[in-house]
Parts: structure tokens; sequence; C-alpha cells
């Protein structure tokens, strides 16, 4: 996810903050990052893009400029940037509203530094060159080496005319050797040209050669260019003292907008991927609404690029929840079914929360504060380390068990595989008590038939499987909470065409391994069901009161934000007098009081040149100043 999240950003240096990011401890430091890109999502939505063109990681060249070291002309026009896009963002700033206190907050740091940008821009063109006039002794050089230029091209070409000359060239015109001026001589013609030979072509056929002249008047010029270098080093001299004035107001800025630009990247990345900012929640409640892992996301966009349109996919999305009534969901059903997906869509989903990025999941999504995501996916068989499959998952369960705690989410697959099916079950069963005396939130695939009944037989765990499809005979995808699955593992050999009379063996010692106990499962299961409805319908009828609240608390609180600032801008107009500076709506401009009529309710305003008579309600409190 850092990949694709690094795409979205504009600098080098938000760049740098995504490869650190990682799920965090402080529930308000990631509470505050989340509600800060939920703030510029919104801006987003409103096509208030924060500007971030021109962003450069000049941190290296301010530093040395207070130290006293030269900037180079490349470094000045970066920084140069940085100042411009500075008054950009102080000026996005102006622009925010009390819907965005956070990214205003933020950006209150910025100092305008638009007239360091000028000043640069004085002195330095938009090819990256020092402008002549930027101190008259330059302007004076180099108009004497366009005058010494002029007498060169003049007697190049006072030389091709001759047909003598001409006639020893290899091509007729004249070209470059560093800073000299040569001509191409035919190297059998070398004696026709009198001058320095500057170099020889590869070949050794051409040689070229300055002409005495032109070498005269080149040695004048360097003496010209030598101070015409001074008067650079001059130019570059008085832009280093002026950037190490503003040296820790560009450190500041550069830091905030670093940080504008990382929360942006993560709006950008929620835009496109139809995230929603998660609830982050203290009290170990898991709920993931229409959850869809990101990375599948774009492997099935990438197919679908591809396909036809009769072999388009979709991803199916899940909802998941624990830590309401129970902590520990078993999953089950058949292989290839989705079930290492959902353990995988919800670790990194809940890592994504917890490092404050949005989510691909429905808007309501809470994720708990975890201190640890522990997880043992995959099967890690090694020779090398003579590690069988059982081995591998039974190392990684240890260490996991070592550090697990009652904040901790535990993501298991294929619980008590790799060895005797009565021994693996025994086995889960004991890490599943583990688990759940410790109060971990844990997430369990299997496919062993006395781990699905675990669920029914403790309170604080609950079954979960993946749908398959009895008429086409393949996976859904979907999860269904409070059930339990079948590997389906004789169906799926049906459709791979399997022999009629090996599948009719096959379901009679299945008949007679399972007897009874698959029927008295199946009404234990009814009744659980029933149950987790009537519970998540009290759960809904809940969430939507509380939900209804906080839309009248929101509604409420913006009434009387709209009051209070009706009552401040009133008591400012009750307290205007001559002389006062003041925003006139109706020009959008500033303006100086010279007169107050209180009886008419009128103003007279001075704008610009003209004095206006004006209602007092068009006059508005100044923005405030940079500082």
């Amino acid at each position: 996810m850092r990949e694709r999240l690094a795409e979205h950003a504009r600098s080098s240096l938000a760049k740098e903050w995504i490869a650190d990011l990682r799920p965090q401890r402080d529930i308000e430091y990631i509470r505050e990052q989340l509600a800060r890109t939920g703030e510029v999502m919104d801006l987003l939505a409103c096509h208030m893009e924060p500007p971030l063109a021109g962003l450069r990681d000049v941190r290296l060249p301010v530093k040395r400029a207070q130290l006293g070291v030269q900037l180079e002309i490349e470094q000045a026009v970066d920084i140069r940037d940085v100042a411009d896009l500075s008054g950009r963002a102080y000026e996005y700033w102006l622009r925010l509203t009390s819907d965005s206190p956070r990214v205003e907050r933020l950006l209150s740091d910025v100092t305008d530094l638009r007239p360091l940008a000028r000043v640069i821009d004085e002195s330095i063109d938009e090819r990256g060159k020092v402008r002549d006039d930027a101190t008259p002794e330059l302007a004076s050089v180099r108009a004497q080496l366009a005058e010494w230029e002029a007498r060169i091209q003049k007697e190049l070409g006072r030389l091709l005319r001759q047909p003598e000359i001409r006639s020893a060239l290899r091509y007729s015109q004249a070209t470059m050797s560093g800073d000299h001026h040569v001509l191409p001589v035919a190297v059998n013609h070398r004696h026709k040209v009198a001058g320095v030979v500057h170099r020889t072509s590869a070949s050794g056929e051409t040689v070229y050669i300055e002409p005495t002249k032109v070498a005269e008047i080149s040695a004048e010029m360097s003496l010209l260019k030598s101070a015409e270098q001074r008067e650079i080093r001059r130019v570059l001299r008085r832009l280093t003292d002026a950037v190490a004035s503003k040296g820790r107001e560009l450190a500041t800025n550069l830091d905030v907008l670093t940080h504008l630009d990382f929360i942006t990247a993560k709006a950008r990345l929620a835009r496109d991927g139809e995230m929603t900012i998660p609830e982050i929640s203290s009290h170990g409640r898991l709920r993931l609404e229409q959850a869809r892992h990101p990375l599948l996301e774009r492997v099935i966009a990438d197919y679908n690029a591809r396909a036809t349109t009769s072999e388009q996919r979709d991803v199916v999305p899940i909802t998941v929840h624990l830590g309401e009534a129970f902590e520990i969901l078993i999953i089950t059903g058949p292989n290839t079914g989705g079930k290492t997906v959902v353990l995988k869509t919800v670790g990194l989903l809940g890592a994504m929360a917890l490092s404050g990025l949005p989510i691909p999941a429905r808007a309501g999504s809470i994720v708990p504060m975890f201190d640890e995501i522990l997880v043992d996916i995959g099967d890690e068989q090694s020779i090398e380390q003579s590690l069988s499959t059982f081995s591998a998952h039974m190392t990684r369960i240890t260490q996991i068990l070592r550090i697990a705690t009652s904040h901790s989410l535990v993501l298991l697959d294929e619980l008590g595989a790799g060895t005797d099916p009565s021994e693996g079950a025994a086995l889960g069963q004991a890490i599943l008590d583990e688990l759940r005396e410790r109060g971990c939130r844990a997430l369990v695939t299997t496919h062993l038939g006395d781990l699905k009944s675990y669920a029914l037989r403790h309170a604080r765990a609950e079954n979960g499987a993946v749908e398959f499809d009895p008429e086409t005979l393949r996976p859904t995808y979907r999860l269904l909470m409070g059930q339990f699955g079948e590997s389906c593992a004789l169906k799926v050999a049906r459709r791979l065409q399997v022999p009629r009379g090996l599948l009719a063996k096959a379901y009679r010692h299945l008949r007679r391994r399972r007897g009874k106990g698959a029927h008295d499962l199946r009404q234990l299961q009814e009744m659980r069901e029933a149950t987790e409805k009537a519970r998540e319908e009290a759960l809904d009828a809940q969430r939507k009161a509380d939900q209804a609240q906080a839309e009248f608390r929101r509604r409420e609180n913006l009434l009387q934000q709209e009051a209070d600032v009706h009552k401040e801008i009133e008591r400012f107009r009750t307290t205007l007098q001559a002389g006062d500076a003041v925003r006139v709506l109706k020009f959008d401009k500033n303006g100086t009081i010279k007169r107050i009529d209180r009886r008419r309710e009128l103003a007279a305003v001075l704008v610009g040149a003209v004095e206006w008579e004006l209602p007092l309600s068009d006059l508005f409190p100044l923005p405030r100043n940079p500082s």
C-alpha cells in the first residue's frame, strides 16, 4: 500500500514520510491524522485541491545558506519555487472555512514568502540564467561581451567568404569546440588556415582550428568572462544572504507543506479507491462494513482491462465484526472460497487504519486500537530448516502466543492443518481456548469438523462461512456471519467430473462417519442464527438512533456557529470609526472608513482613489495579515 500511496504524492519529501508509514500506538494521533485526511477528502470533493506544485526538497541548500555557503543557481531556483508555493499556500489558508479546522490549523504556521521569490526572480530568469540587469556591472560586462562576440562572427564571416579557405573546409560553417569558435579543416589543407588546433575528428581526416584573429579576440573576451563570473557570484551571494535571513520560515513552511502533501496523497488514494475514514475504537470493537482488499481490487482491475465484457469480474465485499457479542470468529467453507482473503483483508485494513489511512469499506466501519496484529497465513515449510507444514505453522503460532494480549488481533489460517485431523482439532481447540481466555480478537479458518462446532459450545466465539453456490458448484466469496460452511470437496469433485461410482462410495463413507451429529449441529446452528439476527436488528436500531442524534448535534452546532459569527460581525460594525480598514463585500476589495452616519447606517469608505457611500452591512473585518 505504501507504493500505491506514494503514487499520489507530489514531492520526494512526502514519499520519504510514506516510506516510514506504519501502525501507531497513540490513539489520539491516529484519530487526528484520519480527521485531517477526511477534511482534505472533503476539500477535494469541493474542487479545492491544496496547492503543492513547486514543492522541492531544499532542506540542505537552506541549511548551507544559513551556514554561509553560497547557493548554486539551480538551488536558488528550487528555493524560489518553494517560496512562491508558500504564498499560494497562504492564500489557500485564507480561503478555508470552519469546515476544515485541522487543515486550517496546520497551514496557520505558513509564512507568505513571495517577497523572497520576487527577489530571486529579479536576479534569475525562467531559463535558470542570471539576468543581465541583476547588477549594473553585469549588464555592462555582458554588453561588452556581445560586442566582442559580434567581432568574432564578423571575422568568421570574412574568412568563410574567401575561396581559398572555403576549399579547405570539410563543411562550410564554423562550429564550437568548448568555448572556442573553430573551422572544420581537411587535414591535407591544414596549412591554408593559420590558427590554433583544438581537436581532431575520430577519423583523423578533420582538424578543428581557431583562426589566429579569432583567438586574439577570444583572449580579450576571457578577461570579460572572468568579470562576468565575479558578478554572478556577487548576485548569488546576495541571494544566499536573502535565503539565510528567511531560513527558519523556509524550514517551517517546508515541514508544513510536506505534511499537507502527505495528507493530500492519502485523500487522493481514498478518492480513487472509494475509501472512507474509519472510527478508531478504544473499546475493542471491530466492524468492517462491505470491506474490500485494495490490492485484490487492483488485480481485478488489471484483469478486467484485458478481459472481454462477459469475462469481467467484481471484487466481492465482506462484512466482519468482532468484539461485540464475541471475540473469536471461526471461518469455514470450501477451498478457494475466499477464507484466506478474509483474513488478509481484515489484517491489511486494520494496519491501514492504525497507520492513519482511509480504508476501502463503507462509512461507519470501526477498527479497534490493536497493540499487535499477529498473523499465521501461508505454508512456509522449509527443507533447509527441516520444517514441515505443521511445524512451520506451530512455530509461528508459538511466537504469537508469547506476545498476544487482550488488545491483539490474531489471524490464523488453516488451524490444525498438516497433521492427523483428530490431533489437529484437539490442538486447535486448545489454541482457541488460550486466545479466548486472553480476550484476543481472533479470526481463524479451518476445514476440521470438530473446530466448526467450537463456537456452538462457547459464548464468546462465533461461526462464519464463505458461501458456496450449490447450483453452479462454485464459491460466491461472500462471508456469512453466524453460519458454518462445508468444505464441499465431494461437490467440487463432481464439478471436476470425478467418476460417479467413486463419488457414490465417498458419499456412503461420509454418511456413516457423520451419523446423527450433523443433524444436531445444524439445529444448534439455526438457534444461533436466530439469536444473531435478533442481536443485529437491535444493534442496527441503536446505530440509527446514534446517527440521528449525531446529525441533530451537528446541525445544532452549525446554527450556533452561524449565530456566533453574525454576532461578532455586528459587534465589529458597532465599533467602526474613521480611519479603520475594512473589507468591502460589494467590490471584494479593502477600503478605509472616512465618515460614519449611524442614523442612516451608512459609511463613507475610500476604496482605491474613489470614495463610496456604503451600507454598514457591506463592511466586514479584514482577513488576517501574514506575520
